[in-house]
């Protein structure tokens, strides 16, 4: 005769925890941050269902790559609850984010190449200071220091 094995459709907090690879408070503060949802059983514990392990992952993967959880909450919520991410979920997504990394990649070649010709003065009103004040922006708001006055 053979074995029916059943297949446990909720996971608690340690499970996802421990099958995720990150701490049962991060279970948390994703779900308080709406990016995962869980519900309560009678026993009032915590329980998830076994598509949030991909999710958790997408997370993962997406904050690993310096996406703010705010961009990761807005994607997620594209792709329906009650269901794992698809691979066509995965390419809408991580195209989305391809485009915001390509340009944060921009900006940081751009910073690095400008960083030898600041001189550090701190005075942060130079006409040619382009890591912080591109454009002499600051430097319309008067003399010296003039972020130090702001405080």
């Amino acid at each position: 005769m053979a074995t029916r094995i059943e297949v446990k459709r909720q996971l608690s907090v340690g499970e996802v925890a421990r099958r995720s690879g990150v701490a049962v408070s991060t279970i948390h503060f994703y779900e308080a941050k709406g990016l995962i949802a869980g519900e309560r059983n009678a026993g009032n514990q915590r329980r998830y269902p076994r598509e949030i392990l991909r999710r958790v992952a997408i997370i993962k993967v997406a904050q690993r790559a310096g996406i703010p959880l705010a961009a990761i909450q807005e994607a997620l919520g594209e792709v329906p609850a009650g269901r794992a991410a698809t691979l066509e979920d995965w390419h809408r997504l991580s195209n989305r984010w391809k485009a915001m990394l390509e340009s944060r990649i921009a900006d940081l070649l751009q910073l690095r190449d400008q960083l030898e010709s600041c001189i550090g003065c701190g005075c942060l009103s130079l006409q040619e200071c382009p890591l912080r004040n591109p454009a002499d922006t600051l430097g319309r708001s008067g003399k010296g220091a003039v972020l130090l006055r702001r405080s």
